[in-house]
Formats: structure tokens, C-alpha cells, sequence
């Protein structure tokens, strides 16, 4: 018989094995430690080695930077709601998708997405507003989609973005170009008139929509309030591209926005100028409109992706917060006091010349568009970035689009008007920038085929030297601004040429 009792015995034993087993984890815990400690040592001389692009590239902006005037608008955070920013320190714990935290969804809106999408209308006057994640791009398909059909027969402004055309090539209807005014001297297009679109419809009679851009890239403003009136008059949508408007329902200095002028339906780009994060935007559908919401709500869904960026929607609602807070309300009229001292300013010398409403143009007030002559844009725009590291928001043949922000302040305007007069002081040789260069297009379309048929054709790639004559199976766009050279289906002629000197090669459509 065991001295002790069996289960006693057992006891110990089990006592025993925990002590060996607790000495031998701690052990092995040790071990795993020094080795991980190993690892992160490895890892840090590996990640020191491996290439991030992208990184790079954002470290090396942080290391140089320059001064802003161009989009997104609240100019390196400066035109920030403060609560939002202190949110951002902490940007790797916030970056979510919708569902989660309580958020609510976007496809249905659902609790603060829902929210914050119905004080976005409010702000705007608009019966409903729709937050978009991939740009005002995703509310002109949108558009296109709610609005047309195969063949459907839509007029637009040739001066359109090129994300008009995808809509086309979604939806298979077909375009009625109108040309807007001409301004060669300026290198930019101007308004349309509503004489022109009524034209258009009575020639036309079968239109289901008119679709256009006002304000202009370089800020040149339709008459909205009349041309709603045609659009009423023949019971054909109204479309406004307004991305470059953003900042027109938050100050009564602005312009009176599409929305409460007739448009039934109405894209801004909130990132452009009204202080949200690159990429997102707002698709509104007027109190007027003949759009059915439940129309636009079901397409914008099939388009959206399906985890967003809860990063970019709090960046619609910040920027709608900031810019009807009493300091968004001051930035948005320095912004125009900004841009009206360097236009004083740069008039006064004889070098250079300013786009005002003097020369004709009803024009967005928070933009600056200057000429220096004898000097082409897109080298007026180099030698401001290379030698004062003066970022400025696009260049076209003859001149430069700046753009002052709710971020910018007067110390930067000063700055970069004494930058342009010394400019305009010196002598630049001209020669790498010849002009058999353009990349602004000011052209008339032949039109061969809807730009849907030409998508889908069958294409080949040829020497552009060899492709005039040749269909155009391609989109080809200088972005910004999106203006396109030549959309599918159109003919390409001699007088594309000068715009397409940085394409070797061409798609045109496969002949038989």
C-alpha cells in the first residue's frame, strides 16, 4: 500500500508538472522575446531597403514645401475645422469604412452619414445632396445614368470634363456639341448663351437633357437663370457641372449657385475649393428637380464603392461645418479679397495682362487667370515652381490659372505677385516651348459614331504621325482640366496634331 493516498499522490504530481512547465515558459518567453527583438532590428534594416514610391515622394513634399494656390482648397490644412484636425493626429486609428463605430452606411444613408448628408443639403438649399468618394467624376455618372438612355440625344458644352463622355459610353446616348464662346486671345472657352441652347432644341426637338459646365475651369460664369428657363420651357433636363462652384452657397459674395437657378441637377467638388479631402464631393438634386431621388440614390449605389472611406465622408461634413463657421465665413472673403488685390496689383504692369469682367466675362470671384507676354503658360508656370516654388493650379497655351483658397493669406499673395513682375522683368527664350505645342483645346468635332459605338469597336494602335484620316477609338484629355482633345468617334484631323505631340501612338478604330 502507497504511503500516501492515491489522490494526494496525484496532486503533487500535477503541482510538480506546473512549476516545471511555468520554469520552461519562461524560459521559452524569454528566448521569443530576444528573438522578436531580433526581428524588429532585422526588419528596420529591411524596411530601410524597401521601395514605397509614394512614401518617398509625400516625404520628400513634406521636406520641400512651397506655397499653394491651387486645389485641394483648405490649402494644407490651414481651412480645416479645427475639431477635425485634432481627429486626424490620430489618422491610422480612424481610417474605417462605413458599418463600423456607429458611423451609420452610406448605400442606404443610414444614422450620422444620413445626418450629415441632410445638413449638406440644408447648407446648400438643395431637396437632396449625396456624398461622393471618387469626385464629382462618379456624380456625372450618375447623371448620365439617371437621366439618358441608349440613343437618347443630349446637348452639351464642348468645354465639358471628361467624365461626361464616360457617362456617354455608359448609357449610349449621343452627344449635341455646342461650342462656347471662343476666347483665343485668353486660350480658354467661355460661356454659353441660352440663345444657343434653345437653338439647340428647337433643331433638335427630341432632347432629353441640356448638360454644361458653369463656372469654366478658369471661372467664366452661364447665364443659369435663363437657360433653366429654355430648359423648363421644353421639358429637358437640366444638368450643371458647378465642380469649380463649391463655395458659391456659403457666402452671399459668390454667385447664386445652379441649385436655386433651375438646374435640376447640380455636382461640386468640395475638395476643389471648399476645404474636403481629395477625392470627394457632392451630387444635390435641386427642390425643382424632375429627377426622382429614389432614381439617383439606386445608381449612385451601383457606382460607389462598397467600403468608404469613413476619412472622406467626415471631410464633407468638416468642410460644410468650417465653411458656415464664423472663421470659414471670413476665409471665403479674404479668399475673393485675396484675389482681387493680385489682379490690382498685376495690372498695374504693363507686362502683364489680367482676366477681369472689364473684358466681358461674368467671372468666379476666388480665381486669378493672367497672361505675361511673349511668355507661353506652361512655361509661365515652371519657372514659378523651379525658381520660386510657387505651385499654381493649371496653365494653358497663353496663361496660368491660380487659384486663392480659404488656406491662402496675403503674406503668400504678395509673395507670388513679386514673383510674376519679376518674371515679366526678364528675358525667357521661348524655344522648348514652341508654338506647335498646345494642350488647350479649342476645336470643332467631326463626329463619326456615338462615343459608346467607338468604345466598343475594335481598335488598333497606329503612329500618330500616321493618324490623320483615322477614327479616334480613345479619350484623350490633358487632366486638369479634363477638357478633351478628341472623344471616341470623332475624326482626327490635321488640326489635332499640335495637341497631341506627347502621344507616339494613337488608337483609332480597326478597319475592316
Amino acid at each position: 500500500m502507497s504511503f500516501f493516498p492515491k489522490t494526494l499522490a496525484k496532486k503533487i504530481n500535477l503541482c510538480f508538472y506546473i512549476v516545471v512547465r511555468f520554469f520552461k515558459e519562461v524560459a521559452w518567453l524569454k528566448d521569443f522575446s530576444q528573438k522578436q527583438i531580433s526581428e524588429e532590428k532585422t526588419n528596420e534594416l529591411k524596411e530601410q531597403n524597401i521601395e514605397a514610391p509614394l512614401v518617398s515622394a509625400l516625404e520628400n513634399s513634406l521636406n520641400n514645401p512651397s506655397l499653394q494656390f491651387h486645389i485641394p482648397g483648405h490649402t494644407k490644412g490651414v481651412g480645416l475645422l479645427e475639431r477635425f484636425k485634432n481627429v486626424l493626429k490620430n489618422a491610422p486609428l480612424i481610417d474605417n469604412t462605413d458599418e463600423f463605430n456607429n458611423f451609420g452606411t452610406l448605400h442606404p444613408a443610414t444614422g450620422p452619414v444620413k445626418r450629415a448628408q441632410e445638413l449638406m443639403a440644408e447648407a446648400l438649399g438643395a431637396k437632396s445632396s449625396y456624398f461622393l468618394l471618387n469626385g464629382s467624376s462618379i456624380g456625372n455618372f450618375a447623371i448620365a445614368m439617371s437621366c439618358l438612355k441608349p440613343d437618347d440625344k443630349v446637348i452639351i458644352g464642348r468645354n465639358c470634363h471628361r467624365s461626361v463622355i464616360t457617362g456617354l459610353i455608359m448609357t449610349g446616348a449621343k452627344p449635341i456639341w455646342l461650342n462656347p464662346q471662343k476666347h483665343e486671345e485668353w486660350s480658354i472657352w467661355g460661356e454659353i448663351s441660352y440663345h444657343q441652347i434653345e437653338n439647340a432644341i428647337k433643331q433638335n426637338p427630341e432632347t432629353k437633357m441640356v448638360w454644361i459646365t458653369s463656372p469654366t475651369y478658369e471661372g467664366v460664369i452661364s447665364d443659369i437663370k435663363r437657360i433653366a428657363e429654355v430648359c423648363k420651357k421644353y421639358d429637358v433636363y437640366l444638368a450643371v457641372d458647378e465642380a469649380h462652384g463649391a463655395l458659391w452657397n456659403f457666402s452671399d459674395k459668390m454667385p447664386t449657385s445652379a441649385l436655386q437657378l433651375g438646374a435640376d441637377v447640380v455636382v461640386h467638388s468640395m475638395h476643389k475649393t471648399g476645404g474636403s479631402f481629395s477625392q470627394s464631393s457632392i451630387l444635390s438634386l435641386s427642390k425643382t428637380s424632375k429627377i426622382k431621388s429614389e432614381v439617383m440614390e439606386n445608381n449612385l449605389r451601383l457606382l460607389h464603392t462598397t467600403s468608404p472611406s469613413v476619412t472622406l465622408l467626415t471631410s464633407l461634413d468638416a468642410a460644410r461645418a468650417y465653411l458656415q463657421s464664423e472663421e470659414g465665413q471670413l476665409n471665403i472673403e479674404k479668399a475673393i479679397s485675396i484675389s482681387d488685390y493680385i489682379k490690382a496689383e498685376l495690372r498695374q504692369y504693363p507686362k502683364v495682362l489680367v482676366l477681369t469682367e472689364e473684358d466681358g466675362f461674368r467671372l468666379e470671384p476666388a480665381r486669378v487667370y493672367i497672361m505675361i507676354k511673349n511668355l507661353f503658360g506652361r512655361r509661365l508656370e515652371n519657372i514659378l515652381r523651379t525658381d520660386y516654388k510657387i505651385e499654381i493650379e493649371a496653365s494653358t497655351d497663353n496663361g496660368i490659372l491660380i487659384l486663392t483658397n480659404i488656406g491662402n493669406d496675403f503674406e503668400e499673395a504678395k509673395i507670388l505677385v513679386d514673383a510674376i513682375k519679376e518674371i515679366a522683368s526678364r528675358d525667357f527664350s521661348d524655344i522648348p516651348y514652341g508654338e506647335d505645342y498646345k494642350f488647350m483645346p479649342l476645336l470643332n468635332p467631326v463626329i463619326k459614331m456615338s462615343p459608346k459605338d467607338a468604345f466598343y469597336k475594335g481598335f488598333e494602335i497606329i503612329e500618330t504621325t500616321k493618324a490623320v484620316g483615322k477614327i479616334s477609338a480613345d479619350l484623350i484629355a490633358e487632366c486638369p482640366p479634363g477638357i478633351f482633345v478628341l472623344a471616341p468617334g470623332e475624326l482626327i484631323t490635321e488640326e489635332h496634331l499640335p495637341y497631341l505631340k506627347n502621344y507616339k501612338t494613337l488608337k483609332v478604330i480597326k478597319e475592316k
